[in-house]
């Protein structure tokens, strides 16, 4: 056989493996699943448990991300109300969730699957001395609170009615991590924030426990649920189980929340 037959051949039998190669390969591999979008509008106060879900979810889901939209329960549950694009709605209270519900934009029965109680945030050692709620009245101390309307801010006047002060604080916030960021930052000596929020603050601020904090009207509920006419209704009922299971239960657990 001369030199040049045995190149054409060698080069025929390699295009032929390489062939062979590819068929195999397409028809072995799966094929990627198709990007999507989960979008969970949640109280501002979930926002460490749920960025702490978020990569084991999406991990678990291959070709999803799950997009957060963080802030007051209230104002959430109005958005949702009004045709606001979301997949899953999470509140801190029974009532922000009910009016999702009574508008009809709650597939079902909402989740109650946590609790949350006040504290009072302080900076490192408690300059201050803050022992309770009365020690916040005056102008020895300035403290942010959430508005009346947002959960954290109802669950304050019920610890207020309960201890029999009335506060004065320098702001009212929108939702709990605003006041939370009050303190941080020194802006306010203290301010009233869930538990779990003077956790994630990771020492940068102080918690101290009151007796009213677990007063009727001062404990919150959280509920989660799919939301109506969602285009991603597996995938949100699939957050919804995984936030309520085990991994989620771990993670509300180690953020200070009560599981129900």
């Amino acid at each position: 056989m001369t030199r040049a037959r045995t190149v054409v051949l060698a080069g025929l039998a390699a295009a032929l493996t390489l062939g062979v190669a590819a068929c195999g390969g397409s028809g072995s591999e799966q094929q990627a699943p198709p990007p999507r979008t989960l979008t969970v509008s949640a109280a501002a106060s979930l926002t460490s448990v749920d960025n702490q879900l978020k990569p084991q979810f999406e991990q678990a889901n291959p070709g999803v991300t799950v997009q957060f939209n963080f802030g007051g329960s209230d104002t959430l549950a109005q958005q949702v109300v009004q045709g606001a694009p979301a997949d899953v709605l999470a509140t801190a209270s029974t009532k922000t969730m009910q009016t999702a519900q009574q508008a009809g934009r709650i597939q079902g029965e909402p989740v109650t699957y946590a609790t949350n109680k006040l504290q009072i945030a302080v900076q490192p050692g408690n300059p201050k001395q803050v022992v309770d709620l009365s020690s916040l009245v005056g102008p020895q101390v300035t403290e942010s609170v959430c508005a009346p309307a947002v959960p954290c801010g109802a669950a304050t006047e019920a610890a207020e009615r309960a201890a029999g002060v009335t506060l004065d604080p320098v702001s009212e916030e929108q939702d709990v991590r605003s006041v939370l960021q009050r303190v941080t930052t020194r802006n306010v000596d203290a301010g009233l924030v869930y538990v779990s929020d003077v956790r994630s603050a990771d020492g940068q601020v102080q918690g101290i426990d009151f007796p009213q904090a677990t007063a009727q009207g001062a404990a919150q509920n959280y509920l989660i649920g799919a939301v109506t006419g969602s285009q991603n209704a597996d995938l949100a009922n699939s957050w919804i189980q995984f936030v309520t299971g085990p991994q989620g239960d771990a993670a509300l657990t180690q953020a200070g929340f009560t599981l129900k």
